[in-house]
């Protein structure tokens, strides 16, 4: 069975805290976020800002879920004899 774990447990915690720091740097931005969810997109300034936070957001959320998954499989490693 091939093993889904393909970065050590360090790299692993490295994206969590990169996956965390993101998420805090949003919420700081969230009133640009806010604007854009009452506006429609349009050529406002403010409307591309907020599309670029929802895509950085995501790409944070995707990180720290393949970060978790890695760490709790180098967990899980540790533990089976082989």
């Amino acid at each position: 069975m091939p093993s889904l774990l393909f970065c050590g447990p360090k790299m692993a915690a490295c994206g969590m805290v990169i996956s965390i720091w993101g998420v805090i740097m949003l919420v700081r931005k969230q009133d640009v976020l806010i604007c854009c969810l009452q506006h429609s997109p349009s050529s406002d300034p403010h409307s591309q800002v907020g599309i670029n936070c929802f895509s950085a957001a995501a790409v944070y959320v995707a990180v720290g879920a393949v970060s978790l998954c890695q760490v709790r499989l180098n967990k899980r490693q540790e533990y089976m004899v082989t």
